[in-house]
């Protein structure tokens, strides 16, 4: 029979470059789990070696076969055994498994994995606005089978392969194969299949050589978000009384469609969905999270109300698929092929295996519907080559999984119309309108427009969101002051926005929780991006988690926000509440303030005492209450320094510019610079560049310097771009860029 053995304990890790000394580790591990995310500007991208000695395990017959399985390993890995090479692999998120039989001996053998997160040519992912940890951070196994198994060796996938189709009796067909190794005339394949209390329902045999097969099951219980019923398929490989291997599937019945006006619907009840992305990091811990942490990490999204999770941007855990499959949510799962496209025929076969091993190893997963081929990729710029790369990629996807649908995250500035669209079979943008640019109020009028210009595209928005810092408040949230209240207040016009459109197929925020993103430096806090409607360290929820949940959550909410804006001072001030209840009351010291009927955000003007003020709200069941206190000032600290600061470049910017004729059409005199050019050809031109940098950090808040922080991701692009795709440039701003560069000769 099968033996699973864990090898995640005594491990030495060593880097030959010399950057760090040897340690022993326990797995998952990974050697930026600190500056991943610590605000130092950079991490360790290099090679670290792991080692550590296994004893081979002993079949009881003849012809036994052991395989060691990488859970992980990013980004590549070389793995020995013996000093012998066994495997090699490419691609930082996906399993990988070799068979080292012949390469063991008795005793004592030695395992090695040689791992980096170094760039290559031709992997994925380049350049991405996440941190790039290296390590074995999701374990390894030695698996011990007979001679005679099922499969080991097909990409990693886990040997049987289920489709469940609901009937129009009430029934369900299990659609079954099972692929075996070393198989003969005297096996067979035996299925079981158990419902979700764990009881038979209904069972086949069949030989090892034609293992497929459709099973029929009646009055089968569909799985959805609301009720994720899970069936347990079990195969084995039986030879007379005996069974020599065994795997299982959990899987789901369950039915669902896209249509441009209607939507998403699920078992045939219209269910628009509404969640989160997320990435697989965590404080100080990097990507090397527990079973515990992601299950974690799953029950605060079911908490939120979502109904659905974007994966980005690469293959997750299997753990965490297994938590989406039991909790109930409808997954886009997406390889990395994200943000830069690299030429060439290698990179492509990579982005085709790191697909092949997302839907193969993933296929029995109920909770998977949607799988995403590629993220902003036109961010350098769109050419054939990329577009036929997509056509491919969709192809392949059909090919390995008919029975899915595919997607594609767009770039903001992704053209409306053009060769990109109408590729996959749904679709979706990463819009940031009140973050980067432009005013919250551009989002409704946009989504409309699309869907009024475009009626046959099944559209989405993929990615949205705007930094929340919980210790900076304001009583005038604007944009770009990383305040708490402005992020609440720009979802509330999101999740208001959605709710008023059930044909959007999904809404991912961006991002459930902060993360570690080492280039990034902004709002006052370094190595973070800080979109999260949780911490990093999954402490706080902050404000706009419970937006969220007044919208989606079932179960009676009620949420006093602003309680980190602890110090108010004023006549009176706003007190906000959220609620998935129809009616608020607030109380301050006892005394009722008011009650008001509304949806989801209700607000009201507080005459606070002098002194510490509790606030309680009643919303039908539920409560919560606050306590603030009123002072005479507010703390300077509840104020990002450097958002006056930047507010004060610009006017400067301006001043410096003098009056402009915006109706005028602007120049591009040939032999010298303009918004035209890349950042890769202004960085040529040192007066130049600083101007460039200068117009990008007034506007955006981004340091940009060559061959530092996301510089690989944003080379390509030109200030003319980076306008046009996220709205990101003040009336006359780039016209004024312009003015300035076209004096500067090349």
């Amino acid at each position: 029979m099968r033996e699973i053995i864990s090898l995640n304990e005594g491990w030495t890790l060593r880097f030959p470059k010399g950057e760090r000394a040897a340690e022993t580790v326990t797995l998952p591990h990974t050697w930026n789990a600190v500056d991943g995310m610590d605000g130092n500007g950079s991490y360790l991208r290099t090679t670290g070696v792991y080692s550590r000695t296994f004893k081979k395990p002993v079949q009881p017959l003849a012809g036994g076969r052991v395989y060691v399985e990488v859970l992980a390993a990013a980004l590549d890995a070389t793995v020995k055994v013996n000093g012998t090479v066994a495997t090699t692999h490419e691609g930082g998120f996906s399993i990988f498994r070799a068979d080292i039989t012949d390469l063991c001996r008795d005793g004592d053998n030695e395992l090695t994995i040689e791992v980096s997160n170094e760039d290559t040519p031709s992997m994925y992912p380049a350049s991405a606005d996440f941190t790039f940890y290296g390590g074995l951070y999701r374990g390894v196994n030695l698996i011990s089978v007979p001679n005679a198994h099922f499969d080991l060796d097909y990409y990693g996938g886990p040997g049987i392969m289920v489709n469940p189709k609901p009937t129009a009796d009430g029934g369900a067909t299990f659609e079954i194969k099972s692929f075996v190794t070393n198989p003969d005339d005297s096996f067979t394949v035996m299925y079981s299949i158990e419902d979700p209390y764990g009881c038979e329902v209904a069972s086949a045999v069949r030989p090892s050589d034609n293992t497929a097969i459709s099973i029929y099951v009646p009055d089968a219980e569909l799985w959805s978000m609301d009720e994720p019923n899970l069936y347990t398929v079990v195969a084995r490989l039986q030879r007379n009384n005996e069974a020599f291997d065994e795997i299982y599937a959990n899987v789901g019945v369950r039915s669902y469609t896209v249509t441009p006006d209607g939507g998403f619907s699920i078992n045939g009840e219209a269910t628009p969905l509404r969640g989160v992305s997320r990435h697989q990091d965590k404080l100080y811990k990097g990507n090397a999270l527990t079973v515990e942490d992601h299950y974690q990490d799953a029950q605060i999204i079911k908490e939120l109300g979502a109904n659905t999770i974007r994966l980005a941007h690469y293959q997750h855990s299997q753990d965490f698929y297994d938590a989406c499959d039991e909790l109930g949510f409808a997954v886009w799962a997406e390889i990395p092929f994200i943000s830069v496209f690299k030429s060439g025929k290698d990179a492509h076969e990579h982005c085709r295996r790191e697909l092949t091993e997302l839907i193969v190893q993933n296929y029995n997963h109920p909770s998977i519907m949607f799988w995403g081929i590629s993220n902003e990729i036109l961010i350098g710029g769109i050419s054939q080559e990329l577009v036929d790369c997509h056509h491919d990629l969709q192809k392949l996807c059909k090919e390995l999984d008919p029975t899915r649908l595919t997607t594609i995250a767009h770039v903001s500035s992704t053209p409306t119309t053009g060769p990109m669209h109408r590729i996959t079979d749904v679709e979706s943008y990463n819009h940031y309108f009140g973050w980067y640019g432009g005013k919250i109020e551009q989002n409704g009028p946009w989504l409309d427009k699309f869907h009024a210009e475009n009626p046959d595209i099944c559209l989405g928005i993929s990615e949205y969101g705007c930094e929340g810092i919980i210790n900076w408040h304001s009583n005038t949230p604007q944009c770009k002051d990383y305040s708490e209240e402005y992020q609440a207040l720009y979802h509330e016009y999101m999740a208001q926005a959605f709710e008023d459109r059930p044909w959007i197929w999904a809404s991912h925020v961006w991002n459930m929780f902060d993360f570690g993103c080492a280039a990034r430096s902004e709002g006052g806090v370094k190595g973070r991006n800080n979109k999260g409607l949780v911490t990093i360290d999954r402490k706080t929820r902050k404000d706009s988690f419970y937006v969220y949940q007044a919208y989606w959550a079932k179960d009676p909410m009620v949420h006093i926000a602003g309680r980190r804006h602890a110090q108010r001072a004023g006549e009176t001030t706003e007190v906000k509440v959220y609620s998935n209840q129809d009616t608020v009351t607030l109380y301050c010291n006892g005394k009722e303030v008011g009650t008001q009927t509304a949806h989801r955000v209700f607000k009201f003007d507080v005459a606070l005492d002098e002194g510490f003020n509790v606030l309680m709200a009643v919303a039908d069941t539920v409560k919560d209450s606050i306590t603030l206190e009123k002072v005479e000032t507010e703390p300077a600290c509840y104020t990002l320094p450097e958002f006056n600061e930047r507010q004060e470049g610009v006017a400067n910017w301006f001043k410096q510019m003098g009056s402009m004729d915006l109706t005028a059409p602007m120049e591009f005199p040939e032999g010298y610079y303009s918004i035209k050019d890349s950042l890769e050809e202004l960085a040529k031109n040192e007066e130049a560049f600083a101007v460039t940098a200068k117009a990008v950090k007034l506007a955006t808040n981004f340091d940009i310097k060559p061959g530092e922080g996301m510089w690989a991701m944003m080379k390509k692009m030109t200030p003319e771009v980076m306008a046009g795709m996220i709205s990101i440039m003040p009336d006359g701003f780039i016209e004024s860029l312009n003015a300035k560069l076209i004096k500067i000769k090349k």
